[in-house]
C-alpha cells in the first residue's frame, strides 16, 4: 500500500486539520508510516500538477488532496474550484487512480475549518476511509 496525500499551504489552518484526521484514520486502519507520503504545495490551483506527476509514477495506490478556497469578492473563487476540480477528476480517469478530493470550496473559510476539525463528518476522516474503500473496489476487479 503506498498513499499520497497532497496538501495545499495556503488557509494551512484547514489543510493542517484534514491532514492530522486523515493520518490518524488511516493508522487506525493499519496503514503504516512509511506506506503514506506527503507533498506540500504552496496553493490549490498546484495541487493538480503534482498530482499528475505522482500519478504518473504509478507508486501510488490512491492520491489524497487536502486544501480550501474561500470565496472573495471576486470571480476568481469560480475559476480555481472549478478548474482544480476538473483537473483532479481527469488526472483521476487518464491514470486509472482514485483521487480523492477534498478541496473545499466555500464562502466562509469558518465552514472549512469545520469540515476539516468536527468529529462528526469530518472532511479528512472521510478522505482516508474514501481512499482505502476505493483502492479495494480496484484491486478487486
Amino acid at each position: 500500500m503506498n498513499l499520497a496525500i497532497v496538501s495545499s499551504s495556503f488557509r494551512k489552518e484547514v489543510s493542517d486539520n484534514l491532514e492530522k484526521n486523515c493520518l490518524k484514520t488511516l493508522k487506525e486502519k493499519g496503514v503504516k508510516d512509511s506506506e503514506i507520503k506527503l507533498f506540500k504545495v504552496p496553493g490549490s490551483w498546484e495541487i493538480p500538477l503534482l498530482v499528475k506527476k505522482l500519478a504518473k509514477t504509478k507508486k501510488y495506490n490512491a492520491i489524497i488532496t487536502f486544501g480550501a478556497i474561500v470565496k472573495g469578492e471576486t470571480y476568481h473563487f469560480e475559476q480555481i474550484a472549478n478548474e482544480v476540480s476538473n483537473a483532479l477528476m481527469q488526472i483521476s480517469l487518464e491514470y486509472e487512480i482514485p483521487v480523492i478530493f477534498e478541496v473545499l470550496a466555500v464562502y466562509d473559510v469558518r465552514d472549512a475549518l469545520k469540515r476539516a476539525t468536527r468529529s462528526e463528518e469530518n472532511k479528512g476522516v472521510e478522505a482516508a476511509l474514501t481512499a482505502l474503500e476505493m483502492i479495494g473496489v480496484c484491486k478487486n476487479l
